[in-house]
Formats: C-alpha cells, sequence, structure tokens
C-alpha cells in the first residue's frame, strides 16, 4: 500500500449542503436526504473508528462556490484523524490554504481536468497532497458535479495524473452511485491497474460483500455514504469484514 493508506480504509463520506450532512443518488440535486449537523456526523465516525474522512462541499462541486467551507474547518479542529476534502477548489491557492489549514489531502476533479497543470504544482510543493478524483458514468469521466462529459477514459486519465504528481485517485462509478444496489468492479480494477498510486473507490457500495470486493478489485480504500448513514452495516463491521480477509 501507500503512506496515505498503509492498510485498507472503510473511510465515511461526510458530504455537505447548504451546512447539512446529505446524501444524493447518483449525484443529482433534489435527490438528497438529509443527516444533520457535519461536525455531529464527523465526530460520530471518529468515535466508531474511522482513521480518514472523506468531505465534499457539494455546493461548491456544482457551483464552484466553497458555500460549506466553515463546516470543513470546523471538523479539521474537531477531529484528530486525516481528512481529505473536495468540492469547488479551483485553484491551486484554494487548494493550499486548505493544507495549510491542516487539511491531509485536497481532492481535484474539475479543476484538474481543465488545468492539469494544477497537480504539478500542488505536488511540488505539497508531494503526495492530491487527490485527482475520476467520476466515470458509462466509461467516461464526468467534471462539474458529473453534468458534464469529457471523453476521458478513466484508466488512461489516472494515468495520466499519477506522471503529473498525484498522489492518490478517488474513482467513483457515478452508474452505481447512491443507489445502494451494490458495486461494480471491472472498471475499478482496471483504474487500479493503470496506476501504483492508491486507488480509492466510491459508488454504490450497500453491503459488506461490496467492501470485500473493492478490496479484492485492488482498491487502497472505499469510500461508504448512504449504507453507513442508513444503518446497513456499521462502519466497525466494514472494517472487521476487510480485516478478516
Amino acid at each position: 500500500m501507500s503512506e496515505a493508506f498503509p492498510t485498507f480504509e472503510v473511510v465515511p463520506a461526510v458530504d455537505m449542503q447548504d451546512g447539512e450532512v446529505v446524501q444524493l443518488v447518483q449525484g443529482e440535486r433534489g435527490t438528497e436526504k438529509r443527516y444533520g449537523e457535519p461536525v455531529e456526523a464527523a465526530r460520530r465516525w471518529v468515535d466508531e473508528g474511522a482513521t480518514t474522512l472523506h468531505l465534499v462541499d457539494l455546493d461548491g462541486a456544482f457551483e464552484g462556490d466553497r458555500k460549506n467551507a466553515d463546516a470543513v474547518e470546523a471538523i479539521v479542529d474537531a477531529v484528530d484523524v486525516p481528512v481529505q476534502v473536495g468540492g469547488g477548489i479551483r485553484t491551486a491557492d484554494d487548494a493550499r490554504a486548505l493544507l495549510e489549514r491542516g487539511v491531509e489531502r485536497v481532492i481535484l476533479g474539475t479543476a484538474a481536468v481543465e488545468n492539469p497543470d494544477i497537480v504539478s504544482d500542488l505536488s511540488e510543493t505539497h508531494p503526495g497532497s492530491v487527490m485527482v478524483s475520476l467520476d466515470a458514468k458509462d466509461g467516461e469521466v464526468l467534471v462539474s458535479g458529473w453534468t458534464e462529459g469529457t471523453g476521458l477514459d478513466p484508466a488512461e486519465a489516472a494515468a495520466r495524473y499519477e506522471e503529473l504528481g498525484a498522489g492518490a485517485v478517488l474513482f467513483t462509478d457515478v452508474d452505481v452511485e447512491g443507489r445502494m444496489e451494490g458495486v461494480q468492479t471491472a472498471v475499478t480494477r482496471r483504474v487500479v491497474d493503470a496506476v501504483d498510486i492508491p486507488v480509492v473507490a466510491s459508488g454504490g457500495v450497500a453491503s459488506l460483500s461490496d467492501v470485500r470486493a473493492l478490496k479484492e478489485a485492488g482498491a487502497a480504500a472505499v469510500v461508504v455514504g448512504t449504507a453507513l448513514y442508513e444503518g446497513t452495516f456499521t462502519l466497525r463491521e466494514a472494517q472487521h469484514t476487510v480485516d478478516e480477509h
């Protein structure tokens, strides 16, 4: 594994919209289900054993304006585990401000696609701190909150960003995201096989067998949202099932 994920981790998602924790179905606004206050959610997952937290400013992802920045800072202050943050980070200055504030990794999606040099710029000053987010539907990378296609193949894109200095890849399978219908591992395995840096899988985890399947596909970690918030399984159960295998 890597320094970022020396062993396989189950990483709870804290997705924020209008100052609340939400989960969307396939990333579409208007489908959200609300789960309360962000700092409370973050503390809960750390209390249950989380060793990394995954924070996403959904308003930032859709609009490019980090409306939940205060909540992100409050979480960084409230917990003592590494935090990775995405959503609305559009410039190197935005990213550096977060890293200097105590964020472990910044997640770049749209910005990395539109300006790949941002990855190399940040990797020079903050090595290993850039996680490039590749969200794919029907084999194509999407940007701008999953609203625009790019024509990029996710495995080819992952290799390109590794060359530019990315420390990790976050791969989201939009086809299954938020639907609680299970994962598809073939495309995740393709991305894993294309790079040597860790690939964190996201999207569609509905059962403990899904968590195991993504580990077996070579993912370094898995981000879980809806299944944890709905109580389908606990964080401890998820970590235990992969520790056993």
